[in-house]
């Protein structure tokens, strides 16, 4: 299997299968490692959901036994936009606006118009080879910001050209074809190559102001297409993120990184309970300074690993209603490791390029940090256990 991915010269040494993080003092002990593909960079782009959905979507490809195929994330963003800018405008500008999204956004895409990949569509154009949608997000918000308000009493009905014309001029033309495997396929007759059906994968989450085992609108902001999640307890919604694992499936995960035991820097996450003095870590701050390089702290005796708060469905709620855990990033898990003291932590693939931070842009989310920070979930329905499934009756 594939071992965890880290430079030689980094902080994590493997041996036998055994990594040691000599930052956070813990010892992990490989439980499982899904195959999976490179780690990509969003760069100054606010579309973590894009590329945590595509690679939790290669790497499904890569299950089903086609080989590391490099899917195009700005393929989704583009569409997406084009739907938001829709929404908003017909809603007269009560609606979200943004370049946040979630793991839907990209099944509707490939249900609706396919998939391409990143050689036929990368979304960088003038010579760029990094993502930066500062400016586009901008004028595509004034763009349907001027629109909705109709102050000329009836809109051009032209106006989408508009939004489309700066896309193209962003991120580039979608092709109407391209070469995959020596054929020039269109993105819908991609997704029947690959036979991948987005109808196979749902998403769940786990709350108490609603009930058990049904279907919800989850209320974040960034759920702008009123989607429903499955509900169920927290020690279910783990059980089936172990499941996963164990069957050989991963797990795209949506949830909270702003919280102080979080820091994809020393690459793990964690909820201690003694206060942490520094907050890193968080998206926002990544994109402020993405080229500061936190200076390497010198070696220390090895420590005793913190002990983590353990965490109730009760503290999960109180999190959520408070807006103490918002949903703030996608990433995907794709393996799940023990420390020392068999503390469960799930590697976590990260968006954020392989080089920003020691451990090839991965990070360690324990088993506490999910329970209280996950927002949501999406899995195949084959990495459900059978009993949840027919709870959920699906």
């Amino acid at each position: 299997m594939r071992k965890l991915i880290v430079l030689s010269t980094l902080l994590f040494s493997f041996l036998t299968g055994t990594a040691q993080d000599t930052v956070s003092d813990h010892v992990f002990k490989t439980v499982y490692d899904i195959p999976t593909t490179g780690v990509r960079d969003q760069h100054r782009s606010g579309t973590c959901w894009a590329f945590a959905t595509t690679s939790f979507i290669e790497t499904e490809l890569l299950r089903m036994g086609h080989g590391k195929i490099d899917l195009s994330e700005m393929y989704f963003v583009r569409d997406a936009y084009i739907d938001k800018a829709v929404s908003y405008v017909q809603m007269h500008g009560a609606s979200n606006f943004s370049p946040g999204g979630q793991a839907h956004d990209v099944m509707h895409t490939i249900r609706e118009k396919g998939m391409v990949t990143e050689e036929a569509y990368s979304g960088l154009e003038y010579g760029l080879d990094k993502h930066n949608h500062s400016e586009l997000n901008s004028l595509l918000k004034a763009q349907v910001s001027v629109i909705s308000k109709n102050k000329s009493g009836k809109i051009n009905p032209t106006w989408l050209n508009v939004v489309k014309a700066t896309l193209d001029e962003y991120l580039g033309e979608v092709p109407e074809k391209f070469s995959f495997d020596g054929k020039e396929v269109t993105p819908k007759e991609f997704v029947e190559t690959t036979k991948f059906n987005p109808d196979d994968y749902v998403e769940i989450t786990s709350y108490t102001h609603h009930p058990y085992y049904e279907a919800f609108r989850l209320e974040v902001p960034d759920n702008w297409t009123y989607d429903d999640y499955y509900n169920v307890p927290v020690d279910e919604l783990m059980e089936i993120i172990n499941y996963s694992f164990s069957e050989g499936y991963s797990v795209c995960w949506d949830g909270d990184v702003s919280e102080k035991g979080f820091s994809h820097t020393k690459g793990v996450a964690t909820v201690p309970k003694k206060k942490e003095e520094d907050r890193e870590g968080t998206e926002m701050s990544k994109w402020e300074d993405v080229s500061k390089k936190n200076s390497k702290s010198e070696k220390k005796a090895e420590k005793q690993v913190p002990e983590e708060k353990k965490i109730s469905q009760e503290d999960r709620q109180a999190a959520f209603t408070t807006h103490q855990a918002t949903d703030d990033h996608l990433m995907h898990l794709t393996g799940v490791v023990e420390d020392q003291n068999g503390t469960k932590f799930y590697l976590t693939k990260n968006s954020w390029d392989d080089d920003s931070n020691d451990f090839g842009g991965y990070l360690y989310m324990s088993e506490q940090y999910l329970r209280l920070n996950t927002i949501a979930i999406m899995v195949h329905k084959d990495a459900i256990p059978k009993n949840i499934r027919k709870k959920l009756d699906f």
